[in-house]
């Protein structure tokens, strides 16, 4: 009876968030095609277009060599962007510096929603939008959507202790038993965040949330939905398996779901904004051979609450382990154990997974934002690898945050590209 009522709950909720955000779209939509000028900071319409200003809008075709990037788009229009040229350029190079096979960065401004790198690149074969494609494996990074769940439902906080054994690489019915004998080690669920432990989530999960509750708060983070932004995005996906075993499999991060990085930036955004999901943008003006036809926002646009501010609290706290103790550690320090962005909170989350075919590929994973006591900039970082490789998301994501905070003149920051820097890795 309870997975009764909890599916009925997770249908009333996609039913009522749903709107929400096709509300957003249907606005633009109409914004676009009529002309009609907004009066509260959001998009304008200059004057009307047939078709809309937004139409063909081709992000792999990013022109950063001027001080503004710009995209083409239908016809002979052109689409100023809110991309920061400076760091398209530098997200480049560092996915290509690192024999990338296929990756992507997406990087955003937390107050305003603007985007500013979108980058998207493809070492051989036919170009394409790595940044909107949601067809890789969500990974560890779904670890977010279930403490998300654990602490909105089933009440627990970063400091909840589970004890565990195996789960690695898989996780087999017998280690979702606690067995006093086998559970050798224990973990707060902040500890299993940042040290991504597979069974602490798994066992959590099956302990304290059902079905309905977690396809319920994935729902409200993205999964499933069509979020509003200025170029089409497919749905990041959740198939959530019958089985108990399966089901608690996907809670830690096993298959079953899908991300784009342009999701994973969305999520960071949202969690550094204390649970408010914001329209993010990247169109910033559209211009035709008559002049200007399109205006971006110049102002926030919130979307809704996606969680409460106290649990954004609680994940940022996990978010941290990942870079304070966790599987980013390496990645932000370097031999000595000296931090690359000294007296810079962070707060982040990894993710590995390997598509079970002899030739497919590895990805990885990061998501997060920095500072984390105070955000700026959100970064969601995808890499596809071959069995050979040189980098992880974990290390780009650190140099791309790196090139930002450099830029910015933190104290001690050196960017990844600087001849003097500690800091370029082997």
């Amino acid at each position: 009876m309870r997975q009764w009522i909890a599916i009925g709950a997770a249908v009333g909720l996609v039913a009522v968030t749903l709107p929400m955000l096709r509300k957003h779209d249907v606005q633009l939509a109409s914004l676009l095609a009529k002309g009609k000028i907004e009066a509260n900071g959001g998009p304008t319409v200059m004057r009307e277009v047939t078709p809309p200003p937004l139409t063909d809008i081709d992000l792999t075709r990013i022109d950063d060599r001027g001080s503004v990037a710009v995209a083409p788009a239908h016809g002979n229009r052109r689409a100023e962007l809110t991309v920061v040229p400076k760091y398209q350029r530098a997200a480049i190079a560092l996915l290509r510096g690192g024999h990338v096979p296929e990756g992507a960065i997406v990087m955003t401004d937390i107050k305003t929603g603007k985007v500013l790198v979108w980058a998207s690149y493809v070492d051989q074969g036919a170009t394409h939008d790595v940044a909107s494609e949601a067809t890789a494996p969500s990974a560890s990074v779904f670890k977010i959507v279930t403490a998300t769940a654990l602490v909105d439902h089933g009440g627990l906080t970063p400091n909840t202790k589970q004890c565990y054994s195996g789960g690695e690489h898989s996780i087999r019915a017998q280690d979702m038993v606690d067995n006093k004998k086998r559970d050798k080690w224990c973990a707060t669920l902040a500890q299993a965040m940042g040290r991504s432990l597979n069974t602490v989530f798994a066992r959590l999960a099956a302990k304290h949330l059902d079905r309905g509750e977690l396809e319920a708060t994935a729902s409200k983070l993205g999964w499933g939905q069509d979020i509003p932004f200025d170029v089409k995005v497919p749905q990041s996906t959740l198939t959530l398996p019958e089985d108990d075993l399966g089901f608690a499999r996907t809670a830690a991060g096993f298959w079953n779901s899908t991300l784009s990085p342009f999701q994973g930036a969305n999520l960071a955004t949202t969690v550094a904004n204390g649970g408010e999901m914001i329209r993010l943008h990247v169109v910033s003006s559209v211009k035709d051979e008559d002049g200007e036809i399109y205006r971006g926002p110049t102002a926030r646009q919130p979307l809704r609450r996606a969680m409460s501010e106290s649990t954004a609290t609680a994940i940022t706290a996990m978010m941290g382990e990942t870079v304070d103790s966790g599987t980013s550690y390496k990645s932000f320090h370097d031999r000595s154990g000296r931090p690359y962005l000294p007296d810079i909170r962070i707060a982040g989350k990894t993710g590995t997974l390997t598509k079970p075919t002899p030739e497919g590929p590895f990805y990885t994973w990061w998501v997060g934002f920095a500072p984390s006591d105070k955000p700026e900039i959100a970064v969601s970082v995808l890499v596809a690898n071959g069995a050979k490789w040189r980098v992880k998301a974990t290390n780009v994501a650190a140099d791309m945050l790196r090139v930002y905070f450099a830029d910015k003149n933190a104290p001690g920051v050196r960017s990844p590209f600087d001849s003097n820097s500690m800091a370029r890795r082997d």
